[in-house]
């Protein structure tokens, strides 16, 4: 898998990291807070426009880290307001990240976590490229900020992300320690602060990882389970050869809850595969109903795929018999389909990498 060997992004580093790599050089605490509001409060990534930094410490910056942010190769507007962005990083390599729009002016953004995937998930196009590298937290509190930039640049000045979803490319529990510092940064009152309801995190079920997460911000989670039989899901997701549903689940409980939060089960929903009434008596048995929250996605196709999707008929139905049994249950509604960027969509196509990032430098 490769690596990095560049000089540290400056985005990857926490507050309290900041603060010590500051303090080691004589700054104060303070210039660590001035640092932060410019680039995560005013969204001003040229440090020569710092006025309020001294000369010195710019350039003690500028000699340690790298303070750019990736680079937007292409955007892609759907239909029904959904952006796809391909991100370009310093390595010449790229994700796929989306901005979902939504009532009350939400602005959802589902980043990636790593450069592919080795999950290998059958029904997921990000699982066809294999896993070329993680991503460094600042790389993916880049997407972020490149994408706000992209908006008040190219839609209007008081544009603002509101949510984000790690559902991107990767596994994001795969690239645990960078996946939680972004996470630090993301919801730092002295960086991006946004509320920790509005980040969540998805995982196809690293139990190890799961086991971890007590030390993880309390942020939302989302479990991609997609079956309820430990042999369709052994088919649907590998990762339950190792990590099986009784393993999966028994590391569940262990989560650390919030008064009145629950677990999302993402569950795939595929015409005459995993949408039976067999599946629905599974899944009640499985699933504890008081901190259960069920989220059904309808299977969205793309090219090579042989799974297809359910009616909408069969949709309804299955959501019915869940609800009917007790369960919150609801339907994603599958926004950018039309440019590949709805859930399990997202391929950083090699011919449009090479072409486009060329491009783009």
């Amino acid at each position: 898998m490769e690596k990095i060997n560049e000089r540290r992004l400056l985005f990857s580093l926490t507050f309290d990291e900041l603060v010590k790599f500051l303090d080691s050089h004589g700054a104060k605490k303070f210039v660590a807070k001035q640092i932060f509001e410019w680039i995560y409060h005013k969204f001003v990534f040229d440090h020569t426009q710092w006025t309020n930094v001294s000369d010195k410490v710019k350039g003690l910056l500028s000699e340690n880290f790298d303070l750019t942010i990736p680079k937007v190769v292409w955007d892609g507007l759907s239909e029904d307001g959904t952006r796809k962005f391909l991100i370009g990083f310093r390595d010449g390599r790229t994700v796929e990240a989306v901005m979902i729009p939504a009532r009350n002016n939400r602005k959802t953004l589902c980043l990636s976590s790593q450069v592919g995937c080795a999950i290998g998930c059958t029904f997921c196009h990000t699982g066809t490229m294999g896993l070329t590298r993680h991503l460094e937290a600042g790389e993916i509190v880049g997407q972020f900020l490149s994408v706000t930039k992209f908006l008040k640049d190219k839609v209007g000045p008081e544009e603002r992300l509101s949510n984000i979803v790690y559902m991107g490319q990767g596994e994001p529990l795969h690239n645990f320690d960078e996946t939680k510092k972004s996470a630090i940064i993301f919801t730092d009152e002295k960086a991006l602060g946004l509320s920790q309801r509005r980040v969540t995190l998805s995982t196809s079920g690293l139990v190890p990882q799961i086991k971890k997460l007590e030390d993880f911000p309390p942020i939302n989670i989302a479990i991609s389970l997609h079956a309820a039989h430990n042999e369709i899901r052994t088919e649907l997701m590998p990762i339950n050869k190792a990590y099986d549903l009784d393993r999966l689940l028994s590391a569940i409980k262990e989560i650390p809850l919030k008064a009145h939060r629950y677990i999302t089960y993402e569950y795939l929903l595929i015409d005459k595969y995993n949408d039976r009434k067999e599946d629905v008596e599974a899944l009640s048995k499985l699933l504890p109903k008081k901190v259960s929250k069920i989220n059904l996605i309808p299977f969205n196709e793309y090219p090579e795929s042989s799974f297809k999707r359910p009616s909408v008929s069969r949709i309804n139905w299955f959501r019915y018999e869940l609800e009917k049994n007790g369960y919150t249950c609801t339907v994603r509604t599958t926004k950018g389909s039309d440019i590949l960027a709805a859930c399990g969509q997202l391929k950083s196509e090699m011919e449009k990498k090479i072409n486009l990032w060329e491009i783009g430098q």
